[in-house]
């Protein structure tokens, strides 16, 4: 898979996130090793970073639940709109996360 693809497929999976869920950027990563070979969180987070704006990126966050860095109180506030599992300053992971498995 060419990075450009890669790129696509990890905002694709971004936009399937259903409302009131969340996924790591490393569950990100893991749900698209089978078709590019590549499974790292942290290029997950620096797509996100750079192509994520025209997605829910709200709804990507890190192992523990925390809120994308410099943009928490956005995050924060459109993921109780949305009726989101929220623990302390982040995401209940265990309410909270999805796979794209259960979508299917």
């Amino acid at each position: 898979m060419r990075p450009e693809e890669y790129v696509e497929a990890v905002l694709e999976l971004v936009e399937r996130i259903p409302p009131g869920r969340v996924m790591s950027y490393g569950a990100v990563a893991d749900a698209l090793v089978e078709r590019s070979g590549r499974a790292s969180a942290r290029l997950v987070g620096s797509i996100m970073a750079r192509h994520g704006g025209g997605v829910p990126w709200h709804r990507v966050v890190n192992s523990a639940g925390r809120l994308p860095p410099g943009h928490e109180r956005e995050a924060r506030a459109r993921l109780r709109a949305e009726g989101t599992p929220l623990r302390g300053s982040g995401v209940d992971m265990a309410a909270a996360s999805w796979s794209p498995e259960e979508g299917m």
